[in-house]
């Protein structure tokens, strides 16, 4: 993996709970740290994605075309010579 030495200040509470927890896991400061940053980073995309589906569904014409479509294909298939 490809990666980038950055300087962050973090104030020395938060610094000795990473040191912490980065200790009883067995991992590096730098590790821990960016263990926690791309989980935290991977959820707050998948809450953004979320958030642009539910803006998106929540509009009334397209719903009714989402169920307009998924009515349609639950017919589809009840005729007789539809078999394939």
């Amino acid at each position: 993996m490809n990666t980038k030495k950055v300087a962050i200040t973090v104030p020395v509470n938060i610094l000795i709970i990473i040191d912490t927890i980065s200790k009883s896991k067995g991992l590096s400061r730098s590790k821990y740290i960016s263990t926690v940053l791309k989980k935290n980073i991977l959820d707050e995309r998948a809450q953004l994605l979320k958030g642009a589906y539910d803006k998106v569904f929540s509009d009334a014409s397209i719903q009714a075309e989402q169920l307009s479509t998924a009515q349609w294909f639950e017919e589809a298939g009840k005729k007789g010579g539809q078999e394939w």
